[in-house]
């Protein structure tokens, strides 16, 4: 077992592998960055200027129409999704620079969303301040990301009765990619749900 050790930014917090999966890009939210490790070199291929407070979960791998592969990661300090070309053989002008930062409904989100098969890009807002914001997500059409985002409010679907504060977190895709699963969460003491969308 070997381990190397490669000094980056602070603090690296969570993150994921770009489609090819050689390339890890981890959060440090800290310094309003990500990084990009090469695991076939075990070095350290770039740091990457986001938005404040990167926080992707395992990011958003897509084929952007213009820059071709890309990652995204969402903020939790500001309304930024953040999109980070990540093929440095066929598109090395653009590797590892953000080619597009779009406008999502606001901060305090967690985590970001897409499959192979879908044209969409979710985008929960679970730790914004404002009710109408944290309890729903919002949704891309990956091949017109300049059209801005469709709203849904996913806990209003879930049909919760009670005062819980309904908090829509982590969209995942079943393995067929046609269903995104929702987490609203509430207090202990109140309703929680999942919700499934039909993904098209």
């Amino acid at each position: 077992l070997k381990t190397t050790q490669i000094d980056t930014a602070k603090y690296l917090h969570d993150g994921g592998f770009d489609a090819s999966g050689r390339y890890f890009m981890t959060a440090a939210n800290a310094s309003d960055k990500i990084v990009v490790i090469d695991t076939k070199e075990s070095k350290l291929e770039a740091i990457v200027d986001v938005g404040k407070i990167p926080h992707p979960g395992r990011g958003a791998n897509f084929k952007h129409p213009k820059f071709g592969p890309v990652w995204a990661t969402s903020d939790l300090g500001d309304e930024g999704i953040s999109l980070i070309g990540t093929d440095p053989k066929k598109n090395k002008a653009h590797a590892w620079k953000v080619v597009q930062t779009l406008k999502g409904q606001g901060g305090g989100s967690l985590f970001i969303k897409t499959h192979p098969k879908s044209t969409n890009l979710w985008v929960d807002t679970t730790l914004n301040p404002d009710a109408k914001i944290s309890q729903s997500i919002a949704v891309f059409d990956i091949n017109n990301l300049d059209k801005g985002y469709q709203v849904i409010d996913i806990a209003a679907c879930a049909g919760l009765k009670d005062d819980g504060a309904k908090r829509v977190v982590q969209p995942e895709y079943n393995k067929a990619g046609d269903e995104v699963w929702f987490s609203v969460w509430s207090a202990k003491d109140k309703e929680s749900a999942i919700v499934v969308v039909d993904d098209k």
